[in-house]
């Protein structure tokens, strides 16, 4: 079945799993960390009380059955080590069906995750990352040919991100349009990284050539990737290159780098060996067996009938952004920055550890790990991680109302000093004795000027705009309150 193989691309099925491998790593991993003190019983949104409302059918989940902290850190620590085999290539040394048995485990694992997550999982990449890692079920091991029909499902795959992303931006915000987005981009963006303040200081004419580039690599690219090589492999070279880019002037968790190693299924190896003399590719394993190339072709089949809707959507004056038609997440639409701010603005949280409030009152301000906050530290590097608390803090100072479910719950764990919560942060002002009262304000935040970052040793520049939260405390014993 020569039409079945694809005996140029070894080295990019290689690519694709190993990939795909760490950032299942890293996603579990985060999980472990950050999961119960979000999601958990006493977390910010516990799953127990949203599982009481949505069943199976609205989110399909092991935890469907019974969520505790300790089911959930098997599962991530499960998922964790079969995703290290993954990274070191052990179960793609194993017989085919337990090939595709792991990458289901870590598939069915994850969904299972991100299907109770709620806001802190309804991420464009976490849709992603279960797509791709269910295609990767069908891969195959090392002794088994590429089967062309995934690697080009990949393809198709890698086309939904990248010309989705473009089409949202040519329909959505005007400064795209007329080339003037990345003016503000590179400040305003969810989480700026080390070198997001140089970006933001070129030139403006660079800027606008930004924007042209990123046309190129997300309108052009993706149609290239779809026609005959070398043309192909132009195309992912394009958004690989354009991946990186992003990659060093921001903080966009594992979106980057999944979009890398997904377009690598356009990457034939004479590209590899081009690009490092020397590159070998496996040499030729045995033919696909026939139960194997009739589950690939079944697949086809079903990623062809889940892609009606995602298709009429690209054409769609209504296109979604970041959107999946099925809980199973797969064959989802997806797109990035349809409108970009133009002012950037923080929620800032502070407490008080005095009980009576008055003007000479002294607050503290809490210090998270990744979004901005005390003007003089550097932007950090936190990406390929995702800081969910983080990022949903820059959507709550866009969006009113949006953080009415979780931001509360927030300050009430600040009040009581709880320590999962405090984990999640960078800097507790208060060490083992909580405040007495919480409270958040509302912060214009811009990137200090060359000449002010020299003056001043500060990477921000900000103002105060108002109250976002009123000053809070935990509700006391009657008797203490008339004392």
């Amino acid at each position: 079945m020569e039409w079945f193989a694809a005996p140029d691309y070894w080295i990019g099925r290689l690519v694709i799993e190993r990939g795909l491998g760490l950032i299942y790593l890293l996603a579990f991993l985060q999980a472990l960390y950050e999961f119960p003190a979000l999601l958990g019983e006493r977390g910010l949104m516990p799953v127990p009380n949203y599982l009481r409302f949505a069943g199976f059918r609205e989110a399909p989940s092991l935890f469907q059955f019974r969520y505790s902290d300790r089911l959930l850190r098997v599962v991530a620590v499960t998922g964790a080590l079969l995703a290290a085999g993954v990274v070191v290539g052990l179960p793609q040394q194993a017989p085919l069906p337990v090939t595709m048995l792991v990458w289901f485990l870590l598939w069915a694992l994850y969904l299972s995750i991100v299907n109770v997550g709620q806001r802190f999982y309804a991420f464009g990449w976490e849709s992603l990352l279960l797509e791709a890692g269910f295609l990767a079920i069908f891969l195959g091991n090392d002794r088994t040919p590429p089967p062309l029909p995934v690697l080009l499902l990949f393809r198709w795959l890698t086309f939904r991100v990248e010309f989705g992303a473009g089409l949202i931006k040519l329909r959505g915000d005007q400064c795209w349009r007329d080339l003037t987005c990345m003016y503000y981009h590179h400040e305003t963006q969810p989480m700026p990284n080390p070198l997001s303040w140089y970006f933001h200081q070129v030139p403006k004419p660079v800027h606008r050539m930004e924007v042209a580039g990123n046309f190129v690599a997300q309108l052009a690219a993706p149609v290239m990737i779809c026609l005959p090589q070398p043309i192909a492999g132009v195309g992912a070279v394009i958004m690989i290159v354009t991946q990186g880019f992003l990659i060093v002037s921001g903080n966009y968790a594992w979106l980057n780098l999944i979009t890398m190693v997904i377009a690598a299924s356009a990457l034939p190896d004479s590209f590899a060996h081009a690009l490092v003399p020397g590159a070998a590719a496996p040499s030729p394993g045995s033919t696909a067996p026939l139960w194997f190339v009739t589950l690939v072709l079944g697949l086809v089949l079903f990623v062809l009938v889940l892609s009606y809707r995602p298709a009429l959507n690209l054409v769609s004056r209504g296109q979604l952004m970041n959107y999946s038609f099925n809980r199973y997440h797969l064959v989802n639409t997806y797109g990035a920055f349809g409108s970009v701010t133009r002012v950037r603005r923080e929620v800032v949280v502070e407490g008080t550890d005095e009980a009576v409030l008055n003007a000479t009152t002294q607050w503290r301000e809490y210090e998270f790990r990744g979004k901005p906050g005390n003007v003089k530290r550097r932007p950090p590097q936190v990406a390929p991680f995702h800081l969910r608390l983080d990022w949903l803090m820059w959507f709550a100072a866009l969006r009113a109302g949006y953080a009415e479910d979780w931001f509360i719950p927030l300050m009430v764990k600040l009040l009581e000093g709880d320590r999962a919560t405090l984990r999640l942060l960078r800097w507790n002002p208060f060490g083992d004795a909580p405040p007495e009262w919480v409270r958040a304000r509302f912060y214009h935040y811009r990137f200090t000027t060359p000449r002010e970052r020299r003056e001043t040793g500060q990477w921000w520049v900000r103002e105060l705009e108002g109250e976002y939260a009123r000053p809070m405390r935990l509700a006391r014993p009657a008797q203490e309150a008339a004392a």
